[in-house]
This record gives structure tokens, C-alpha cells and sequence, in this order.
């Protein structure tokens, strides 16, 4: 099989994933534990010496990065209509995925990984803290941006088509649950959330994953 996708559960992949089963092509899904460390196994790092998901192989050509991998598979599977094709609605699609993953994601690196930015257990604490609360206004920005979306007549955060938008919005609000941050607190951005749950692509990838929308204790 040419398509191979290298995911972790409930990591950015779930992104990608959800496009190629959106796309309805024939894929290899290679899952990654990260917990047990095989992103650091010589036969990954053969693939991917930077030890990270996503990454999508396509007739042994190497594709990492998220932006990267859903422009490739937009421009791979046009008829899917993952992103808008030109002009300012491309523009502005793109605007606000690079956001949710130089910003958003990178955020909640600071939350969930704190010991990359130091060594002191204090300052990590320090940073988790503050990353939180930072954590906390970017989704209420996004829930700003996806409220726009739909007013405009949208039924997606990306136009009129599922897209990489949909799949990121549900696994960053989802992450915040990890960080303690209620679900509920952004009842627009929580409702569409579920609403992207339940479309068949994203409950198959959902269901491989072994997901939980919402992970905080009941």
C-alpha cells in the first residue's frame, strides 16, 4: 500500500487521520506509542529522526509536519474539498490553521510538557500554570472564530466541506479537558465539537484511537 500514516492516539495526527478517511482511499494506519517511547526506536527515527507524529509516507516519500500534511492530502484528494481552492477563502482557511499550530498547539506544549522549556520542577510548575490560563483565552478565541464561521452561513469552520479545521478544533478543545479546563465553559465551540464526533470520518478515527471527547472526571 503506496498511503501510510504514522499516528499517536489522541496526538495532532488525529488530523490527517480524520482526512484520510474523509478521502475514502485506501491508507496503512502504523500507530506510535508514544508512552513506550517508540518514537525514539531506530525504525522510526529512520523514518522521522525528529521522533515526531504526524507522518504520512506516499510512495516512500516522507511527509511531517501537520500544515504540510493536510495541504498535500487537499491538493492529493481535490474532489474531497478539504480546503478552499484559491483566493481569500484559502487564505483565511490557512490563517487559521497555521494559528491553531504555531500558537494553540504550541501552548499547550508548554502545558502538557513543561520539562522542555526547563529543568526546575518550580518553573515547570510556574509555566503549566501560566500556560493554563493562556491555554484558556485561546480557546475562547477560537470559539470567537468558529461562531463567525457559522454565522456566515458555514456548517464547517472551513467552509462548506469537512477539513482540517474541523478535526484540530476538536482535538485542541479536547486537550484542554487534559488541562483541567471544562468542556462546557465554550458551549459553542463544545457543541460543534461533538457535532464533528459524530461525522462517520471522524468516528472511525475517533474509534481506531480509542478517543474521549471529554476526559475530565465525571
Amino acid at each position: 500500500m503506496s498511503l501510510v500514516l504514522y499516528f499517536a492516539p489522541g496526538a495532532c495526527s488525529f488530523v490527517p487521520h480524520c482526512l484520510l478517511e474523509a478521502s475514502g482511499a485506501a491508507y496503512e494506519p502504523q500507530m506510535v506509542k508514544l508512552h513506550k517511547g517508540e518514537q525514539y526506536e531506530p525504525a522510526y527515527q529512520s523514518i522521522n529522526p525528529r521522533g515526531q507524529v504526524p507522518v504520512l509516507v506516499d510512495d516512500g516519500q516522507v511527509i511531517t509536519q501537520i500544515v504540510a500534511i493536510s495541504l498535500y492530502l487537499a491538493e492529493k484528494f481535490p474532489q474531497a474539498h478539504f480546503l478552499p481552492t484559491a483566493g481569500v477563502a484559502r487564505a483565511k482557511v490557512l490563517e487559521t490553521l497555521m494559528w491553531m499550530n504555531n500558537t494553540v498547539h504550541t501552548t499547550f506544549t508548554h502545558v502538557f510538557m513543561p520539562n522542555k522549556y526547563s529543568n526546575a520542577p518550580e518553573v515547570q510548575a510556574d509555566i503549566k500554570v501560566h500556560a493554563v490560563g493562556t491555554y484558556r483565552s485561546l480557546l475562547a478565541e477560537m470559539q470567537y472564530l468558529l461562531e463567525a464561521a457559522l454565522t456566515n452561513g458555514q456548517p464547517w469552520f472551513g467552509g462548506t466541506h469537512f477539513g482540517p479545521l474541523d478535526a484540530y478544533a476538536l482535538t485542541l478543545t479536547r486537550w484542554g479537558t487534559i488541562a483541567g479546563i471544562h468542556p462546557e465553559d465554550y458551549p459553542q465551540l463544545w457543541a460543534f465539537v461533538q457535532r464533528v464526533a459524530q461525522h462517520p470520518p471522524v468516528q472511525r478515527a475517533i474509534e481506531r484511537e480509542r478517543l474521549q471527547l471529554n476526559v475530565l472526571p465525571r
